[in-house]
């Protein structure tokens, strides 16, 4: 099922939809700040299996991310010091995601790695999702292969067509990008970028 949001002024009743299906256990596609992802919510074990069996993750091996609505969200799902969250604070909501220890409030499932990534797109759609639905949103990049075509990450109708039977909901947001969030760790207390993509970090 594909739903057209829209960067304002979008009805309850839609963003409702939405909610209810992440409430219920279910996957939805959507729109960030940097490419389309594939989310569930973020304290639903089975969901997160759901994603995990979806992109080929082992939880074990893999570090899993979650969208927060606000920064004073993100204190109960993760450690973070005073240093990091000025720098959080400084650089969010943007195209970034911070590497930091799991809090205690996440599932079993995120604890095999002791570290969790942390986003705040600078996406309306879904910082509304995120705040209606006020529970971390699991999150990640959608299935790809180098060889694939570009547009079925970009365009919805296209990600609807070859991804719409995994989830149960696709939320067609416009045009998506195709550059990732920049990855910032910050496990040890100082901040270390492992990965640059779109983000450009500015310090605290």
């Amino acid at each position: 099922m594909l739903l057209k949001l829209y960067e304002k002024n979008n009805s309850l009743l839609d963003l409702q939809q939405v909610v209810d299906i992440l409430n219920d256990g279910g996957l939805i596609i959507y729109p960030t700040d940097t490419m389309y992802a594939i989310g569930c919510h973020g304290l639903k074990e089975r969901a997160i299996e759901r994603i995990c069996r979806i992109k080929e993750i082992d939880p074990r091996k893999n570090n899993l991310s979650i969208i927060c609505y606000d920064l004073s969200s993100i204190s109960e799902y993760a450690k973070l010091d005073n240093n990091t969250f000025k720098l959080m604070k400084r650089n969010l909501p943007g195209a970034f995601t911070f590497i930091l220890s799991t809090g205690s409030k996440l599932p079993k499932i995120f604890k095999n790695r002791k570290e969790v990534g942390i986003r705040m797109p600078e996406n309306h759609i879904t910082s509304e999702i995120a705040r209606l639905l006020d529970a971390p949103i699991m999150t990640t990049t959608l299935p790809y292969d180098k060889g694939d075509d570009i547009e079925y990450l970009t365009t919805p109708e296209l990600i609807d067509e070859k991804f719409g039977s995994m989830v149960d909901l696709v939320i067609d947001g416009g045009i998506g990008g195709i550059e990732p969030s920049t990855i910032v760790n910050c496990v040890d207390g100082e901040a270390k970028i492992t990965r640059q993509g779109k983000g450009e970090l500015k310090d605290f």
